[in-house]
């Protein structure tokens, strides 16, 4: 009984910290607990009952396979309990989702007991976590004209699995409660520095915003029993930042309802709102949950009595309220009119977020039931010869006739499922899609792995070209936490079918490069759809979604996904790019531009930026695609001139050969493939046969951008603005700065080189800078510290062979060790720069974190309040993003340069450089 003492000490551990028994997920504890049960006379009996009933978790975990196989000897009759009863033990396997109780379900359906398989069947029919084996047993029952096989069968084609859940109410009563004022990052609802203990939903939802928040959320729920707390960023953006199905998670823990009974603290139908809207990618996860996410707009721009824009001193637009959402107003949410009222008083539509794929969401509790009842749906219609029953709402399929495509579009076009032939299909259309690569980052990945545990997952799809696990997000600082999280998971992974950075088997060494640039090598196709668990999933080639790790796990299962083809914004260039300065700042500067054009309106947000880079190699134009995420794009594409898409596909397939030769490859060879579809799509480019992909001449955009190279004069800085008077104007990204607005007197605590946002070139300036600075100085003193994080190792191979990175080691104080690791977070940092190892460090929050109340001067995307830098006592925290010249040159100042000392540091550096495509790109 040792492992159930371990599990009772665990729980008075808990307990003490003011949490439940922690959700059980091994076979090896429940098989005690299970043989406590038959023991009448036990005296943990009672606890075990109510362990094995309420505190099990689902899915295929071996506690699941444990638990189905039991209640399957109680309904034979092999166990014979009076507190489970046969009937009982079918209610419970309804709750299991799949995996091991739908084979025990068809075990019993397809049995010798009449009786038993017609109860069987009546749960088999409310399932739709199925997979090939299961309906293949299915298809050869209904083929030997097995009675329920066919009436199963039969209810499938009809969807009753969906059209006899109860109905969406027509009012949902809500009150408010304000989470925060200006865009509310992720970081607020799931903390990246709590990365650790996600998988532990109960424990995870303990850093949701604040203890004190939390108070008040239980509050308003003992006012108001009745109703849904929903969760505002008011004059914000709700859920920007990370793609946290966490931050979802959490909120839905605190303010939605449980899922099952039989499911320990697993919530769904969270209701969040934001005066800005959601964020796409939280509004996705929110879907996952059933949930709804609404646009609220109860502050609009003030206008004055010509009808224009009335703005301060600081030429941002005056906004004015139009409805009070004030922490405990209560309002109604009317799914029928579509509006959302105050009593009788309607306020706003609200039919974007009642649409009704969404509204069947809510019904069915999530998004992943209504994809797998489609999955269903569709094989059994197959299987009954019939035409496949209207059950669902039809998709929306929007098609001008004579309107040419956007970039997304056609790649839309070409991926999608079961559309029409001939059929075209433009902006605002809901399609199924096949996803050709996918990544998971190991911070969401234990999530992840147990989404697929409980959608009954156990192996990746064929369709999938290639998919990677990575080890980046914990590279920093390989603590107790890590050592036992991650090895767990890099396993789970590895068998499902990933390529993963750590190999199980210890025959490769360990690789924590950041995964945005892995995927960026393993795409080989820029027609190619990827989905990945991270924001800032976004490839210089194909399209990639950053997603919550519970739609990573659905791609990672079916090889699809679904999801309206987003609107574009064409950005394009003209002018030519200054010497001395950083393709950092023309990233930068597209920002303050659109800004400016439009008048402080971000025509960026929840649409595609189509740039037109042309000339870039993936690698630099990364730089690009990746900061859209802080332009809160949905995502982006690069578009390119053919020769420099040949380049960069070189590039992907000589990375790719490095990973086959440290043996990263698994039986599927799916890296040989890559290498093979590569040199496929290359031969394509070059004969003309398939040229590389640009939007048609009479593609719709949704606003066109054009930005001028000429007057990006100085370095540009994107700034937190912390002091900010109006508190909705404080760390949002779009405050871009020029270097000058500074003075040269700022100063700087510390220096980060790091993360997704830099490339080999961005290593090889820091080398040259170095040496540049020596040759003016005589020598090269660090005022603040500098961290130096290459984001690959492949980079450093590279550095190494060309002489930079001895250069860096001579100027380093610390270099990384693989031997041996950090097992602690540096809490102090000397003036010197440190070399550490690749991965996201800094960025990520999670790990290191400079001294709180420090003005960090980073190449990061991460400005948010507590991610980079906490606040202290006497200062707040506040995390400034540059350009790597940037960066360096305030580490070895201590403060902001000033335009000559900037100038004189850079002079005959080879900065990243940008120069317009010559030719049109579309056709």
């Amino acid at each position: 009984m040792n492992i159930y003492k371990d599990y009772i000490k665990e729980i008075e551990e808990r307990k003490a910290q003011g949490l439940n028994p922690k959700p059980i997920d091994g076979a090896e504890l429940l098989g005690e607990i299970i043989a406590q049960i038959k023991d009448l006379a036990n005296e943990h009996r009672e606890d075990s009952l109510k362990f094995f009933i309420y505190n099990t978790l689902p899915g295929t975990t071996s506690a699941a396979t444990a638990k189905a196989r039991f209640l399957k000897e109680i309904i034979l009759g092999e166990s014979v309990l009076p507190e489970i009863s046969p009937a009982f033990a079918f209610e419970l396997l309804s709750h299991m989702k799949g995996g091991p109780s739908i084979e025990v379900l068809l075990d019993l359906a397809l049995g010798d007991d009449v009786s038993i398989a017609k109860d069987a069947a009546t749960v088999l029919k409310t399932q739709v976590f199925l997979y090939d084996a299961d309906v293949d047993r299915l298809r050869v029952a209904f083929k030997s004209g097995n009675e329920t096989a066919i009436e199963i069968i039969k209810s499938y084609a009809q969807a009753e699995f969906f059209t006899k859940l109860p109905e969406v109410p027509e009012e949902i009563k809500i009150v408010t409660f304000i989470a925060g004022e200006g865009d509310i990052s992720t970081d607020l609802l799931s903390p990246g520095n709590q990365a650790h203990s996600r998988s532990d939903r109960e424990l995870h939802g303990k850093c949701m915003i604040t203890p004190q928040a939390q108070d008040e959320i239980k509050s308003l729920q003992e006012l108001h029993p009745d109703k849904s707390v929903m969760l505002i960023a008011e004059r914000g953006t709700m859920g920007v930042g990370s793609s946290r199905m966490s931050g979802v998670n959490n909120v839905a823990l605190w303010t939605g309802k449980k899922a099952s009974p039989y499911i320990p603290f697993v919530n769904i139908a969270p209701i969040v709102g934001g005066t800005n809207g959601i964020s796409p990618i939280f509004l996705t996860t929110v879907d996952v949950t059933g949930g709804i996410g609404i646009d609220l707009k109860n502050w609009v721009k003030k206008l004055d009595a010509d009808g224009k824009i009335v703005r301060n001193e600081s030429g941002d637009p005056i906004l004015e309220e139009v409805y009070s959402v004030a922490t405990g107003t209560v309002l109604t949410i009317n799914t029928r009119t579509k509006k959302l009222y105050n009593g009788d008083q309607e306020l706003i539509d609200i039919s974007k977020a009642l649409t009704p794929q969404k509204m069947e969401f809510i019904k069915a509790g999530g998004s992943y039931a209504i994809v797998f009842g489609k999955k269903i749906q569709t094989i059994a219609s197959k299987i009954l010869e019939i035409e496949i029953p209207l059950v669902y709402a039809p998709s929306k399929e929007i098609s001008y006739e004579g309107q040419g495509l956007t970039a997304v579009e056609k790649i839309f076009n070409k991926n999608a499922v079961g559309l029409a032939p001939g059929k075209v299909l433009h902006a605002g259309s809901d399609v199924r899609v096949e996803v050709n690569i996918v990544g998971s980052q190991d911070t969401t990945g234990l999530m992840t792995s147990q989404e697929l545990e409980s959608m009954a997952a156990t192996v990746i799809s064929p369709i999938v070209d290639g998919a990677y696990q990575s080890g980046c997000h914990t590279a920093s600082v390989w603590d107790k936490k890590a050592q036992a999280n991650i090895p767990k998971l890099m396993k789970f992974m590895n068998d499902f079918g990933l390529i993963t950075a750590r190999d199980p088997k210890g025959e490769y060494l360990s690789m924590t490069d950041v995964i945005h640039k892995v995927l960026n090598d393993i795409v080989v196709d820029e027609w190619a759809i990827i989905i990945g668990g991270d924001s800032h999933t976004r490839m210089s080639k194909g399209v990639a979604f950053g997603a919550d790790s519970g739609t990573v796990a659905l791609a990672l299962a079916t090889g699809e996904a679904s999801m309206p083809i987003p609107e574009s914004v064409k950005v394009t260039f003209k002018g030519d790019m200054k010497d001395h300065m950083d393709f950092r700042d023309v990233v930068h500067a597209t920002q303050a531009q659109m800004l400016q054009k439009f008048g402080g309106e971000n025509v960026f947000q929840g649409r595609i930026i189509e740039v037109h880079l042309g000339t870039l190699p993936a690698d630099q134009a990364f730089t690009f695609t990746d900061w859209t995420a802080e332009m809160k794009a949905k995502a982006s594409i690069c578009i390119s001139e053919d020769d420099t898409l040949i380049e960069s596909l070189e590039i992907a397939k000589g990375r790719i050969q490095i990973m086959i030769d440290k043996g990263m490859d698994n039986h599927r060879q799916v890296l040989q493939g890559l290498i093979n579809k590569a040199d496929k799509r290359i031969s394509e480019i070059k004969s003309g046969e398939k040229p590389g992909l640009i939007p048609d001449a009479n593609a719709k955009y949704y606003a066109e951008v054009v930005i001028d190279l000429d007057v990006i004069v100085e370095p540009m800085i994107a700034d937190p603005d912390v002091n900010n008077k109006d508190v909705s104007r404080r760390y949002t990204h779009d405050t871009i700065r020029a270097l000058s607005f500074y003075g040269g007197d700022k100063k700087v605590d510390l220096g980060f080189v790091g993360s997704c946002m830099v490339h080999k070139g961005d290593l090889k300036i820091v080398s040259q800078m170095l040496k540049n600075l020596e040759e003016q100085q005589g020598k090269v003193e660090f005022h603040a510290p500098l961290v130096v994080a290459a984001p690959t190792y492949n980079i450093i191979e590279e550095l190494k062979k060309e002489g930079d990175w001895d250069v860096l080691q001579k100027y380093s104080g610390f270099e990384f060790d693989d031997k041996a690791p950090k097992v602690a977070a540096r809490t102090e940092y000397e003036n010197m720069m440190y070399l550490e190892r690749p991965g996201c460090n800094l960025c990520m929050g999670n790990q290191e974190k400079a001294a709180k109340g420090d003005t960090v001067m980073a190449t990061s995307t991460r400005l948010f309040q507590g991610r980079v830098v906490e606040d202290s006592g006497l200062k707040k925290g506040e995390s400034l993003l540059a350009s790597t010249p940037v960066v360096v040159l305030s580490a070895i100042l201590g403060r902001i340069p000033n335009m000559q000392e900037y100038k004189a540091a850079v002079v005959g550096i080879d900065l990243t450089k940008f120069a317009p495509p010559v030719k049109q790109l579309s056709r």
